[in-house]
């Protein structure tokens, strides 16, 4: 669980209003542990009988992305979803067995973007890196079964 205050804090800094169905939706993502989709958060609006609705929630999230809040990250079976994170620049490492984010800020990505500009004549103006594995304690739990 994370503090609704960093979304809000975001729509603050960029001029957004803060609705009451963007602060529900905000508290719903704090409340999420690892990654979690759309669906996820309209199954936990209605379990909690929050007065949002499935339109909601796909608004706000398009918004908290484009605000860089949340990050949408593409799974290995082709589904995404989506991450709370900070607004800098970062690259996440994510559990493929209990969902948990791990965010990564040094990447050495920038030199690798370089190279292959070089080798493709484009001009590379940004990267995205989502790297997938098993964590250290879904490791712990695995070696303990067996």
């Amino acid at each position: 669980m994370t503090d609704p205050s960093t979304i809000v804090t975001v729509l603050d800094r960029a001029g957004f209003r803060l609705t009451e169905p963007r602060r529900v939706v905000a508290g719903l993502i704090a409340d999420r542990n690892g990654h979690f989709t759309a669906a996820d958060l309209v199954d936990d609006a209605r379990e909690r009988r929050l007065d949002v609705g499935r339109a909601t929630i796909f608004r706000a999230l398009e918004l908290f992305t484009e605000l860089n809040a949340v990050e949408r990250v593409d799974l290995p079976n082709g589904e995404h979803a989506y991450v709370e994170c900070e607004p800098v620049h970062h690259h996440h490492v994510i559990c493929s067995q209990c969902a948990r984010t791990t965010e990564v800020e040094a990447c050495g990505m920038p030199a690798v973007a370089r190279d292959v500009g070089k080798a493709t004549g484009f001009k590379i103006q940004s990267h995205r890196l989502e790297l997938f594995g098993i964590c250290p304690d879904c490791q712990a739990t695995n070696s303990r079964r067996g």
